[in-house]
């Protein structure tokens, strides 16, 4: 089993899924995608994986959401994953993925546990 988490080693909820990957007996691979952001291809491809629009993958808090004006509803989806990608803040975290097939956002952290029951 191949477990990708897409991390942020100072965030609370993104420290404790990696800690329950490992404490399932498993080491992710960590991507900090605050140093490693991801192309807007592997947004596109988390999305899919994810059976959300990009806009669910937006962090509302953060203030380059409120900046950019991100709640507007004619926004497409490519400007969106387009957004995330030139400011990896607004990714919500952490997103785990499953040997590519299958992903999940990791809120609460326990969520990603959910990935250990596809076959």
């Amino acid at each position: 089993m191949n477990i990708i988490l897409y991390h942020n080693p100072r965030c609370s909820k993104s420290r404790a899924a990696l800690a329950l990957l490992r404490q399932a007996g498993l080491e992710p691979t960590l991507i900090d995608y605050l140093s490693d952001p991801p192309s807007p291809a592997t947004l596109t491809q988390l999305v899919k994986l994810l059976g959300i629009p990009p806009r669910e993958l937006l962090r509302k808090s953060e203030e380059t959401y409120k900046t950019l004006n991100l709640a507007r509803a004619d926004l497409s989806d490519a400007f969106i994953i387009d957004a995330i990608h030139q400011y990896p803040k607004l990714l919500e975290r952490p997103i785990a993925v499953r040997d590519g097939r299958w992903a999940i956002v990791g809120r609460p952290p326990e969520r990603v546990l959910e990935l250990l029951d596809h076959d």
